[in-house]
């Protein structure tokens, strides 16, 4: 039987975010993130629902989030389910929660919209398979040397693959 475990959320970070090293050194955090839904009921009026969802980031992914986010900061999350289950005072328990694989911020600095940074966890070496190794991938330098990426038109194709740089424009597409 085939599956297919993938999860893409957007919403706001609700609390600063701590990071944690494991034994080995890899760094750890939880996050929660608030994803505001709004919808119209039978009677017409509009109602706003928050779910609150747990996200675990790994690695370089994970110390990212910590230096650049903070409580209320827009966010992109993309991952997997995960089901953890444990057992307290006799009950069992179980909690559903996010692995962040992939996180791309939102927004500009000092909340004034802007550009956008994206990180995630896959493990650029080919032999590892282990989800707790992981890369930044800036998309401009943030990851890598500290600096934030241009967020000026005229440097929109640095943030892009070299690929994607030599594409036409935008307006050039005919649909």
């Amino acid at each position: 039987m085939a599956s297919f475990n993938r999860v893409i959320l957007m919403g706001n970070i609700t609390r600063d975010i701590e990071v944690k090293y494991i034994a080995s050194g890899t760094a750890v955090t939880e996050l929660g993130l608030a994803v505001n839904d709004r919808r119209k009921t039978q009677s017409g009026e509009w109602v706003d629902e928050t779910t609150f969802v747990d996200i675990t980031l790994w690695g370089r992914t994970a110390e990212v989030a910590a230096e650049y986010l903070s409580k209320g900061s827009p966010v992109l999350i993309e991952g997997r389910l995960k089901l953890d289950t444990w057992e307290t005072d006799g009950q069992k328990r179980s909690k559903l929660r996010v692995v962040g694989e992939r996180m791309q911020m939102l927004g500009g600095r000092g909340g004034g919209g802007g550009g956008s940074q994206n990180y995630n966890s896959q493990n650029s070496n080919a032999q590892s398979s282990n989800p707790q190794s992981s890369n930044a991938m800036g998309g401009g330098g943030a990851g890598q040397s500290g600096s934030p990426a241009p967020q000026n038109q005229d440097t929109a194709d640095y943030n892009r693959p070299a690929a994607a740089a030599s594409a036409p424009p935008d307006d050039d597409i005919p649909f």
